[in-house]
């Protein structure tokens, strides 16, 4: 069997990415969420249900 392409092999690569991918992603959510504008975004988000807008016909 080829030693590039056996299972041990390629479940150390989809470990190794997937940790890399899920800090990369970590980092990303975190940093779109401290970003200088998210909290007046956050805060038009929050008062949406409070509003009293006309009912559609």
């Amino acid at each position: 069997m080829s030693e590039i392409l056996n299972f041990y092999t390629l479940q150390h690569f989809a470990d190794q990415f997937g940790l890399v991918y899920m800090v990369v992603l970590f980092s990303g959510i975190v940093l779109f969420l401290l970003r200088p504008k998210a909290k007046v975004h956050a805060k038009q988000a929050a008062s949406i249900p409070l509003r009293d807008d006309a009912p559609r016909s």
